[in-house]
């Protein structure tokens, strides 16, 4: 052993009998009391960097921790928000919806708050290792605070996709289930128009008639097909809804294709059966010589009032969608304009009675029978005015639907324009007092905590908010011309403006750990703001390269335009700017202007404190730790120290040298 151990060959028990001795001295010596109170400054010294290095160490945990989980929240939500797979109704995209809304309002919020935290956390860090000497903090890979920024963009715009494709989804479906209604309604009136046809035409009726009967029953055919031609348009609109139906990828398309391939067989069928029966009663006319005239005038007649009122009735039951009050007034006045063509209509209707009426007189005097009733129509003025009264209902009903819609979009509006421009104003104040110089940094910080209980407060306004808007969403209303502002908007600048108080609020932490730890006065510190709000022209918050140029030549510092002031000026912006963003902020400003005038911690020092511990050995030992330092630093410092290699090594010795360089990034812990 060295000078201070054993004998050279003396046993392990003589050598602690000998240093029993030694405390025996020491006691009686004034000099060992001196050593004593060292023994006391060096461990104390090295209390203080073990405890800041303890508290660093779990402020990286627990970054390491929050980031992992945010991430992998992340990581589960973003294929969530990504898959469109479309839902066959509307109910099932309603409850997709109503998980998106879950979603905003309960699931992301908390997670907004851990992402500010997190940046929070980190700052806070960084700047206690700069404060206590020590290297930056450099996450694990793809846990960066870069890393959580660009993850946290994917999902945003993940989420913005997602809704725009819900509400496209829906409009969608919309359109489906009212094209789908249509063609039902169209579909119901054809096959009540065609009910009982293919009867009447397989009819052989013709076969015992008289030659009035014959006539009749010829004008009759005529007037059918008078009707048939008319309904061809029906048709061909029924298989051309069906075909859009079938092209949107509706989810009944099955029914609707049967359907309307049984309407369409169905006509062809008609059309056969028609020409049969016109060549049977053509070849039956041929032996008849006589007709009445009356008859035929009475077809001409009736044929196209018939027409004009089956058509008025699928008018009066026609679908409509609309989406504002113009919209509907407009299908009113129209409506209205119908009812007044009815009085000309029902002297339509009275011109072929009269004719009837004067078939019957002729035929009581040449005694043919005829019969009672209309024999080219069952439609009469009461279905018609039972149609017209159904339609005022459903016109009314939607003229209340829309002026209710109208409310909510007013109530929705008078809201939004006062939340918006709230969160807008509120973003600057912030932004002003972050760059004043009004009282200390406390007073300051002080200010922005009243700020952030006042945004805080507000809260209940943006519930509100999303309630008008959730009422709105049900309604199905896709447009608001009262408001520049969505819900979108508002949510945004809710979020950046919470983001924002908060991480002002821990700059302002941040600045007053720097002021004490460097000590810097309040008036040295309000000449640094003034200093860097003077060449922030923009109102930033940060400086470019040559606006913090100018600042440092006004400082007196040599960065001219030349090949030694550009080194000397990119070795100071990489000091103040290590990430090379090419901003400096505040924070960096002021820990540059204080850097040389503080007296720091150094690997150095430390090790000459251990030194001392040991007793000016170039080891030291579990015991000696124990004895000198608190019990969980001890521990901490006997669970890290590697054990020492020298030639003077003792059993149990540790090497404080390469702990101590360990601790300021000089070495591997």
């Amino acid at each position: 052993s060295g000078g201070n151990g054993a004998g050279g060959g003396g046993s392990m028990g003589d050598y602690m009998a000998q240093e029993d001795d030694w405390d025996r001295d020491l006691l009686l010596d004034p000099a060992w009391e001196k050593q004593q109170r060292k023994a006391e400054t060096a461990a104390n010294r090295i209390c203080k960097v073990l405890a800041v290095n303890q508290e660093n160490e779990h402020l990286m945990e627990d970054y390491e921790r929050l980031a992992s989980d945010l991430l992998e929240w992340i990581r589960r939500t973003i294929p969530w928000l990504e898959d469109r797979v479309p839902q066959k109704t509307m109910q099932e995209m309603q409850q997709k919806l109503e998980d998106f809304r879950d979603y905003r309002r309960v699931h992301k919020p908390p997670k907004v708050q851990e992402k500010c935290q997190l940046e929070i956390n980190f700052n806070t860090l960084q700047t206690k290792l700069r404060l206590s000497n020590r290297p930056a903090f450099m996450p694990s890979e793809g846990r960066m605070v870069s890393d959580i920024n660009n993850g946290w963009q994917h999902l945003e715009q993940a989420e913005k996709g997602y809704e725009e494709w819900l509400l496209n989804e829906i409009r969608r479906l919309e359109r489906l289930d009212h094209l789908a209604e249509k063609f039902r309604q169209k579909a119901s009136i054809h096959e009540a128009w065609t009910d009982g046809k293919e009867a009447m035409l397989k009819h052989r009726d013709y076969e015992t008639a008289t030659l009035s009967d014959i006539k009749a029953l010829i004008r009759k055919h005529e007037a059918f097909e008078s009707d048939l031609a008319a309904h061809q348009d029906r048709v061909e609109q029924i298989a051309a809804i069906a075909q859009e139906l079938n092209e949107l990828d509706y989810y009944d398309s099955h029914n609707v294709n049967t359907r309307c391939q049984k309407i369409c067989d169905q006509w062809d069928a008609l059309g056969s059966l028609t020409h049969s029966r016109r060549e049977a009663l053509e070849k039956t006319e041929k032996q008849l010589e006589t007709i009445d005239q009356l008859h035929l005038e009475y077809a001409k007649r009736a044929a196209p009032f018939n027409n004009w009122m089956e058509s008025a009735m699928e008018d009066l039951q026609d679908m409509f969608i609309v989406h504002t009050i113009e919209e509907i007034e407009g299908l009113i006045s129209a409506h209205d304009q119908f009812k007044s063509t009815l009085p000309d209509a029902d002297r339509e209707r009275e011109a072929p009675l009269a004719i009837h009426k004067e078939a019957q007189r002729i035929a009581e005097s040449n005694h043919i029978k005829l019969s009672g009733s209309n024999p080219y129509t069952t439609v009469t003025p009461q279905i018609i005015n039972s149609k017209w009264e159904k339609r005022d209902h459903a016109l009314l009903e939607e003229q209340g639907k829309q002026q209710s819609n109208e409310h909510l979009r007013r109530q929705f509006a008078s809201q939004a324009n006062v939340v918006g421009p709230w969160i807008q104003t509120k973003m600057e104040e912030i932004g002003r007092i972050s760059i004043e110089m009004n009282g200390t940094l406390e007073d300051q910080l002080n200010h922005l905590k009243r700020y952030e209980r006042s945004i805080v407060d507000y809260k209940p306004n943006l519930d509100l908010l999303e309630q008008q808007h959730q009422l709105i969403q049900e309604a199905l209303i896709f447009d608001n011309k009262h408001t520049n502002y969505t819900m979108e908007h508002i949510r945004v600048g809710w979020e950046q403006l919470l983001t924002t108080i908060a991480r002002t609020i821990n700059e302002v932490e941040n600045q007053i750990l720097t002021r004490d730890a460097k000590g810097i006065s309040q008036e040295q510190m309000q000449e640094f703001r003034a200093s860097f709000n003077h060449f922030d022209k923009d109102h930033g918050g940060a400086l470019g390269p040559e606006e913090f140029k100018a600042c440092l030549i006004s400082l007196g510092y040599d960065v001219e335009n030349d090949r030694q002031g550009d080194a000397e000026f990119n070795r100071i912006m990489s000091v103040v700017d290590p990430n090379h963003s090419g901003l400096v902020t505040f924070q960096a400003f002021i820990d540059f202007m204080s850097r040389e005038t503080t007296d720091t911690d150094t690997a150095d020092q430390v090790i000459a404190s251990f030194k001392v511990l040991a007793g000016d050995k170039n080891f030291i030992t579990a015991e000696e730790l124990r004895r000198e330092l608190p019990p969980d630093q001890a521990e901490y410092c006997i669970a890290r120290m590697a054990p020492y290699q020298g030639p003077d090594a003792v059993p149990g010795a540790l090497d404080y040298k390469s702990f101590s360089t360990a601790l300021y990034g000089e070495s591997d812990l």
